[in-house]
């Protein structure tokens, strides 16, 4: 048997959404491979991934279900699209923008104002004792919601439903949440304060590299965050309420804290262990793919990706990391035809600056804040409440 770490039969069936009489008609027809031992039968992880992933892109697989990220409805969004592979921010590139732009400047263009207003250092101050009362067990995401809460409870003006308090409140929370989560620091730029939030070291090229992956963040089509802040903002909540209903949303692992897992699967391959090994491990562990690679949107892989990796090989020192993420893609591409995505470049990223392993969702959502406010504000000028279906009752009949 390999030395691999393998799935059994139900982990096998899981990741597929199929019953266990389904996986077994694939072995028979030939298009899975099993091995068989006293325990049971038992899948070779990459060999699963990449079944999945041919049946995703065979539109005939599963007659009748919808797949994987199937729209429910199609709104007009005036922020991110893709065209040829390329992300643009309106007519704007964004791979270019995170090359030449600091965050601050993208979001000042995209909100149309001269600059962002920032909290007092008393509104920033109880953030921070609000954050510190969480104690050490809290997630990063945790302190950034609380962060989030005591911004608001501070705010007089939270409730005022003038739309032009969606882009005060944006300012405030882009600048004051970097400085709630880094005690006792605070800086004029969001960049430099996240990067002293998140880690100790010292190294001059990490700020800039956060803020170019601060700008890669701020929108991509409709994700299920994006959704559910327009659809609070269709209700007319204030910005604070928008952005604690996209971090519900958010915080999952098939959305913003996919990094997570993408970090500690480079961070073994760091350590020593082979690529095929590690990449096996998330896979039977995490049960939702191999964490870090696949984006639909793209036909040649995530450009936002391809752009923060770059960015890191420009960067001196980043060799060792660079390596593990070579390997894996390498392997990855070997054996499931996949491309890394955003998790992979943050995880990436999360692991070279000593980063705690969930600080690529941080990073994610301080970026992402920005495209929320953004799509607040389109919303705000559509009718209130528009976003609200109807459901279908399809339960047993009243005796």
């Amino acid at each position: 048997m390999s030395d691999l770490p393998r799935l059994t039969a139900s982990e096998a069936a899981a990741r597929l959404g199929v019953k266990p009489e389904s996986l077994y008609a694939y072995v028979s027809r030939g298009l899975l491979s099993r091995e068989r031992d006293a325990a049971g039968s038992s899948f070779d992880p990459l060999e699963v991934e990449a079944f999945a992933q041919r049946r995703r892109r065979s539109p005939g697989s599963t007659p009748g279900a919808a797949a994987p990220g199937t729209p429910l409805m199609v709104l007009d969004t005036r922020l991110a699209h893709v065209d040829d592979d390329e992300l643009h921010y309106r007519e704007r590139s964004a791979a270019r923008l995170a090359r030449e732009q600091s965050f601050e400047e993208v979001v000042t263009w995209l909100w149309d104002v001269p600059s962002l207003r920032r909290p007092s250092a008393d509104d920033v101050a109880a953030a921070r004792r609000t954050i510190a009362a969480l104690g050490e067990t809290a997630s990063s995401l945790d302190r950034v919601l609380v962060a989030v809460a005591a911004l608001g409870a501070t705010d007089p003006l939270r409730d005022d439903p003038d739309p032009s308090h969606l882009v005060r409140i944006g300012a405030r929370l882009l600048t004051g949440i970097p400085a709630a989560l880094r005690p006792q620091h605070r800086s004029d730029a969001i960049a430099p304060t996240l990067w002293r939030a998140l880690t100790a070291s010292e190294d001059a090229h990490g700020p800039r590299l956060l803020d170019a992956a601060l700008v890669l963040v701020i929108d991509h089509d409709l994700a299920v965050s994006t959704l559910a802040a327009r659809v609070a903002a269709s209700a007319r909540a204030s910005g604070y309420g928008v952005v604690t209903a996209a971090l519900g949303a958010f915080d999952a692992p098939l959305h913003g804290t996919a990094s997570r897992a993408a970090l500690r699967m480079l961070r073994a391959v760091q350590e020593g262990d082979a690529a095929p090994a590690a990449i096996a491990r998330a896979v039977r562990d995490g049960g939702r793919g191999i964490p870090g690679f696949g984006q639909a949107l793209y036909a040649g892989g995530d450009m936002r990706a391809a752009v923060l990796l770059e960015l890191l090989r420009e960067t001196p020192g980043t060799d060792d990391v660079l390596a593990a993420v070579d390997a894996v893609a390498d392997e990855v591409a070997r054996r499931a035809e996949a491309r890394p995505n955003l998790d992979l470049a943050l995880g990436a990223l999360a692991l070279w600056a000593g980063m705690p392993d969930d600080a690529g969702a941080v990073v994610f959502a301080v970026g992402r804040i920005a495209g929320w406010i953004t799509h607040a504000i389109d919303e705000y000028d559509e009718r209130p409440m528009r976003l609200r279906p109807r459901g279908r009752y399809v339960g047993p009949p009243p005796e």
